[in-house]
């Protein structure tokens, strides 16, 4: 009966890996229902649920750039024309260009995407239940890799109780199918966590994309809604030739409007 103990081996792994893409299914699910209902999502906050740390960092160049506060060069060069930053994410850029007052763009984008106003715009974004935290991503992530491990062991320790040579009357079809029952069960928890998980994007829960939506839906043809469109499409929203050549000069590394 060694098929027997490879069989328990197959459940205890194929519970415990649903039981861990479960639970992390369930803790990034737990957004309030309301939230975000009352709230009013600034340029920055679109962008951050958009398009993350960087599309806040872009979507500040851009607003800069259209001031004829900071020039952006079509050969991929920012210049400080006006160094005083009306908020934090200006002078996070401005400081990110150097006391030179210039500097290659894609360095700045960069450093500008990991500056402490940017972690703020994250927090907030989160504490409203807009945002998905980095822990719920990294669960979940974690648990659907362990989930398809439990599988690859299922099927493994299966092939090994049907090579072993018999030891009893159960005919080897019948192993078979009992090897199967896990392997159904992991495969039905990837597909109900697919199902539960999918509203999620990488940066926006369900109630940031409602709101991402509504917005969406409401951009014009002004600078306020142009400006819109950038922070929810990225770079490829901005009109102006000059502006796209220049952030085509950034290192690939950073392109990822």
């Amino acid at each position: 009966m060694f098929w027997v103990l490879l069989l328990l081996l197959a459940w205890a792994a194929a519970g415990t890996a649903c039981t861990r893409l479960c639970l992390a299914a369930v803790h990034a699910a737990a957004v309030d229902a309301d939230a975000g209902r009352r709230h009013d999502l600034t340029l920055y906050e679109a962008a951050f649920l958009s398009g993350g740390p960087r599309r806040v960092a872009d979507l500040t160049l851009v607003s800069m750039a259209r001031q004829r506060r900071l020039l952006l060069a079509h050969t991929g060069w920012a210049t400080v024309v006006d160094p005083r930053g009306r908020d934090d994410m200006e002078r996070s850029v401005i400081g990110a260009i150097g006391p030179e007052g210039q500097s290659p763009i894609a360095p700045v984008r960069a450093a500008a995407a990991t500056a402490d106003a940017v972690h703020g715009i994250a927090d907030r974004l989160v504490s409203a239940g807009l945002a998905v935290p980095d822990g719920a991503r990294a669960g979940v992530a974690a648990g659907v890799r362990q989930v398809r491990l439990a599988a690859v062991a299922v099927v493994a320790l299966g092939a090994a109780a049907l090579l072993t040579p018999a030891q009893s009357d159960m005919p080897r079809t019948l192993v078979a199918l009992w090897f199967g029952l896990p392997l159904a069960l992991i495969l039905s928890c990837l597909a109900i966590a697919r199902i539960e998980v999918h509203p999620y994007s990488r940066w926006a829960s369900p109630a940031g994309q409602r709101l991402l939506g509504a917005l969406n839906r409401r951009v014009g043809g002004d600078d306020r809604t142009d400006l819109t469109s950038v922070a929810v499409h990225g770079i490829r929203a901005v009109g102006e030739p000059d502006l796209r050549a220049a952030f085509a000069h950034s290192e690939p590394q950073y392109w990822r409007a």
